[in-house]
C-alpha cells in the first residue's frame, strides 16, 4: 500500500504509479469472449425494445446491443416495425411482440419460437447466421408480423 506524504515529489510519484496499475489493471484484449453465443436462441427475457404503449421510464434498462425489432398486435393490426427489415450477418437480433390474444410468435428458418399474448410479450433472441430473408410470424393465427434479411 502507498503512504501518503506531505512532499509534493513523493506524492506525484505514488499517484503516478497508482494510476498506471488502475489503467493496467483495466486493459482487455481482443480476444472473444470464450463464451459467446453463436448460435439461435429462444429468450423469454424482458422486452428489448419497448413499443410506444410500453414506454419504460427507467434509463438503465436500455436496449441490448444489436439490432432491435418491436412490434405490437392489437385488433387485427400490426403497427411498429413491420416489412422487410435488413440485418447484418452475424449480428444479434432481439425481437419483442406485444399481442391482444394469445398465440405463438415463430421466426421461420432459425425455427425459434416464444409464447405471446396479453399477460406477458413474446421476445426471441438469435444471432443472424444463416443469411436469407425470414417470416416472423403469430403461428396459429398465421399472421405475418414482418420479415427479417440477413445479408
Amino acid at each position: 500500500m502507498l503512504a501518503l506524504t506531505t512532499r509534493s515529489g513523493r506524492l506525484h510519484a505514488a499517484l503516478l504509479i497508482a494510476t498506471t496499475v488502475v489503467l493496467t489493471g483495466c486493459a482487455g484484449t481482443d480476444e472473444p469472449d470464450a463464451g459467446a453465443e453463436s448460435s439461435a436462441r429462444s429468450s423469454t427475457s424482458a422486452p428489448t425494445s419497448a413499443p410506444p404503449s410500453a414506454t419504460s421510464a427507467n434509463p438503465s434498462s436500455a436496449a441490448p446491443a444489436g439490432t432491435n425489432i418491436a412490434v405490437t398486435y392489437t385488433g387485427g393490426q400490426a403497427t411498429g416495425n413491420t416489412g422487410r427489415i435488413p440485418v447484418t450477418a452475424g449480428e444479434q437480433v432481439n425481437i419483442t411482440v406485444i399481442s391482444d390474444v394469445a398465440d405463438a410468435l415463430h421466426l421461420h428458418g432459425y425455427d425459434l419460437s416464444a409464447p405471446v399474448g396479453p399477460e406477458a410479450p413474446g421476445t426471441l433472441t438469435f444471432q443472424a447466421t444463416i443469411p436469407g430473408v425470414f417470416e416472423v410470424e403469430l403461428e396459429q393465427l398465421g399472421t405475418l408480423l414482418f420479415t427479417v434479411q440477413v445479408g
